[in-house]
C-alpha cells in the first residue's frame, strides 16, 4: 500500500500558493485494508476514507468508464492493481495530474510541470470530454489563475466547443452549475469565468439569460463585475452585478435564471431588487420624493440596513461604470436618515392605528424628503 499527495495541493505548492486542502490517492489497497488501518469510509460512489488523525481524504486509486449523460454518468472501478498513472489519467487538467510520493518526489506522467511553467490549462486526455462539468472547472481555473497569466490551451478550447455542440453540457444539473459559478464569483477575476464559458459557447446553454453579457472584457457586465471584485464586495453584490443590466426588461431574465438554477434566497432577493430599481439610476428625470421613498421601501432600507447597503453598492457600481446618476445612492442614504428621524410615536399617541397610521407615516416621510 502506497499513498500519494495529488491534485490541487501539489499544484498550488509548485506555484508558491498557500495549500488549503490536501487530497491523497492510495494504491495497492482494498477497502478492507483501509478499514483495518483505522480509516473511516465516507464515499458513496467510490471508496474515499478519512484519515483517523488528520481527517484528510484518502481515495483508492480508480479508473472510470462513461455509462450515461452528464457529470454523474460514470462507473468507477477500484482494485489494488490500478496504478497511480491510471488514476491520474482520469483527471481534468495536466496541472492537476501531478502527484508527490512519501519521499517528496514528483510523479508527473502528463507534463503538468511544463504546463505550470508555460501557464497553460490543458486537458490530460480525450477522456476529458466525458464529463461536461469540466468545462465549468476549466473556466473557473482560468478565472482563478488569470492574475498569474494562465490561459486555456487552444486544443482544450476546441474540445470544449465540441462537447457543447454534442449537447453534453445540457445534462448538467442546476446545483452543480451553481457550485462552480459561486466559487468563481468569489474569486479575484470572476468575469473571466463567464467570458470563458461564452468563448466555448457553453454560457448560452447553462445560463442563456447571460448569453450576450460577457462577449468580452469590454461589456458593461464584465466591467461592473470586475469592479465589484476589485472593491472586494460580497458575493451577493457580485452575483447581482453579474446577472443584472440597466434595461427595464431585465427583471424577467433574472427571475428565470434564479428559478432554474435554484439560486439561494440571499443572492436571488438582492439581484431581483437591483434589477427592478436599477433603471432609476439611468433616467434623465429628476426623481421626486414619491419615487425616492419608493426606492427606500423597495430596498428594505427601513428594516434591513445591511441589505440596503448591498443594493446601493451594486447600483453605485453600475452608475460609475455605465455613466448613470452617481449621486443617487448618497441621496437615498441621506433621505433614509431623514425618514428615520420621523417621530412615529407621536403619531401613535395621536390615536392613529392600522391603515390610518401607515398612511400618516407615509405622508410624514414624504414631507421629510421634500423638505430635506
Amino acid at each position: 500500500m502506497k499513498t500519494y499527495l495529488v491534485g490541487g495541493a501539489v499544484r498550488d505548492e509548485l506555484l508558491g500558493l498557500p495549500v488549503k486542502d490536501r487530497d491523497w490517492v492510495v494504491t495497492g489497497a482494498t477497502p478492507e485494508d483501509m478499514l483495518q488501518a483505522g480509516f473511516r469510509p465516507v464515499g458513496q460512489d467510490f471508496p474515499v476514507f478519512l484519515h483517523p488523525k488528520t481527517q484528510e481524504e484518502y481515495a483508492l486509486a480508480r479508473t472510470e468508464r462513461k455509462s450515461g449523460h452528464g457529470y454523474a454518468g460514470f462507473v468507477f472501478h477500484t482494485s489494488p492493481e490500478i496504478t497511480l498513472e491510471e488514476d491520474l489519467l482520469r483527471r481534468d487538467l495536466t496541472i492537476n495530474a501531478i502527484a508527490k510520493d512519501q519521499h517528496n518526489s514528483l510523479i508527473d506522467p502528463f507534463d503538468g510541470q511544463k504546463d505550470l511553467k508555460q501557464r497553460t490549462l490543458r486537458h490530460v486526455s480525450p477522456a476529458f470530454r466525458e464529463d461536461p462539468l469540466r468545462i465549468l472547472r476549466v473556466a473557473r481555473f482560468s478565472a482563478r489563475f488569470h492574475d498569474l497569466n494562465f490561459s486555456v490551451a487552444e486544443e482544450t478550447i476546441e474540445l470544449m466547443k465540441e462537447m457543447v455542440a454534442e449537447g453534453e453540457v445540457s445534462w448538467l444539473v442546476a446545483e452543480r452549475v451553481w457550485q462552480e459559478t459561486i466559487r468563481a464569483i468569489e474569486g479575484n477575476t470572476p468575469a473571466i469565468y463567464f467570458q470563458e464559458l461564452h468563448r466555448c459557447n457553453a454560457l448560452s446553454v447553462v445560463m442563456p439569460e447571460l448569453a450576450n453579457q460577457f462577449k468580452n472584457s469590454e461589456t458593461l457586465s464584465a466591467k461592473v463585475l470586475t469592479q465589484a471584485a476589485r472593491k472586494n464586495f460580497s458575493a451577493t453584490v457580485r452575483f447581482a452585478c453579474a446577472i443584472c443590466t440597466v434595461e427595464e426588461a431585465n427583471l424577467k431574465n433574472v427571475q428565470n435564471l434564479c428559478k432554474r438554477m435554484k439560486i439561494p434566497s440571499q443572492y436571488r432577493e438582492i439581484a431581483e431588487i437591483v434589477s427592478k430599481i436599477l433603471p432609476q439610476w439611468f433616467t434623465e428625470q429628476q426623481l421626486d420624493a414619491q419615487t425616492q421613498l419608493y426606492l427606500l421601501q423597495q430596498t428594505d432600507g427601513f428594516r434591513r440596513p445591511e441589505r440596503f447597503q448591498q443594493i446601493l453598492a451594486t447600483c453605485q457600481i453600475f452608475s460609475e461604470i455605465g455613466n448613470g446618476n452617481q449621486n443617487l445612492s448618497a441621496e437615498l442614504e441621506e433621505n433614509l436618515k431623514t425618514c428615520k428621524a420621523v417621530n412615529i410615536q407621536e403619531l401613535v399617541k395621536a390615536g392613529l392605528k392600522g391603515r390610518e397610521l401607515a398612511a400618516a407615516i407615509q405622508q410624514a416621510r414624504l414631507e421629510a424628503i421634500e423638505n430635506h
